[in-house]
């Protein structure tokens, strides 16, 4: 601390004789993000548990979906080591904007709400919704309407996601919605009967029906509206649109091919859920 005082007294004679000399030296100009990790060869990506998209194995290892595109993506501009930071979803975008990480790898869904937040690259795939119930659907649930018809029923839904801006579209009043911090928590409350439903994507929900055991299923004929089809992307802070180019551009020429759809495929992906729109259409833009 005193190393630092004395250097604050003997920084302020300096600023004056900087001064003089501000005006014949050239202006730098900070490093961007992108420079960054070209530079040092390293990225942070921020994710949250949810399997098949980003998840920690038993292990520790951090894949997924998400991080496994990350890893190719980034590799291909210069870029040896991706370190993750486990976040839970509803702190991704704080996470991301506070520079805790430099890009969100997580599956998260491209919306006009969070185009204002963050700058998001064309998505990597797309998929539907559906609902995790106990077996045979004893509420006979398949949709979010029928949900908001039975006030007494309960909703699992994951903090921060789409999909709770969909039950509240859909008229389901906030004593129906359980917010849960991840998709463990929405397996946990159908199993002990704190939810009659969980909500989230077709993927997501087939895996907690197979983690879940017999007495658990993810409905096949969910009705919803086609607009809530989700389209997963990564995604930057505002300023680094450098960076949320490079991807893109090395992102549209490998989306599709053979290492892509293999890539993908151990996560449950294929050509079915290669993506039809752009993030310019997904964010209004």
């Amino acid at each position: 601390m005193q190393i630092k005082r004395v250097s604050g007294m003997l920084g302020a004679l300096c600023v004056v004789a900087a001064a003089g000399l501000a005006a014949y030296a050239p202006v730098a100009s900070a490093e961007t993000t992108l420079q960054r990790i070209q530079r040092t060869g390293e990225v942070r990506i921020g994710y949250a548990n949810e399997n098949p998209f980003a998840y920690t194995t038993p292990d520790g290892t951090v894949t997924g979906e998400s991080p496994e595109i990350a890893k190719k993506i980034f590799a291909k501009l210069g870029v040896k080591k991706v370190d993750a930071v486990l976040t839970e979803w509803g702190a991704l975008i704080p996470g991301l904007r506070a520079g805790r990480f430099d890009v969100i790898a997580a599956g998260m869904y491209v919306t006009p709400e969070r185009c204002k937040q963050v700058a998001f690259a064309d998505p990597q795939y797309e998929i539907p919704d559906t609902l995790l119930v106990l077996k045979g659907n004893p509420k006979g649930l398949k949709s979010y309407g029928d949900v908001a018809k039975a006030p007494d029923t309960k909703l699992a839904v994951m903090a921060g996601t789409a999909e709770l801006g969909y039950s509240r579209e859909a008229g389901i009043k906030d004593d129906q919605i359980l917010q849960v911090p991840d998709t463990t928590a929405q397996l946990q409350a159908v199993r002990a009967r704190r939810a009659d439903a969980a909500v989230g994507t077709a993927l997501t929900m087939k895996g907690l029906a197979t983690k879940g055991g017999p007495q658990l299923e993810a409905i096949a004929d969910f009705k919803d509206d086609p607009k809530h089809t989700g389209y997963g992307a990564l995604a930057f802070r505002p300023d680094d649109t450098d960076l949320r180019d490079a991807v893109n551009k090395q992102l549209h020429a490998w989306l599709g091919t053979e290492d892509h759809l293999k890539t993908v495929a151990p996560f449950g992906f294929d050509k079915s859920n290669l993506p039809k729109k752009t993030t310019a259409e997904l964010c209004g833009g």
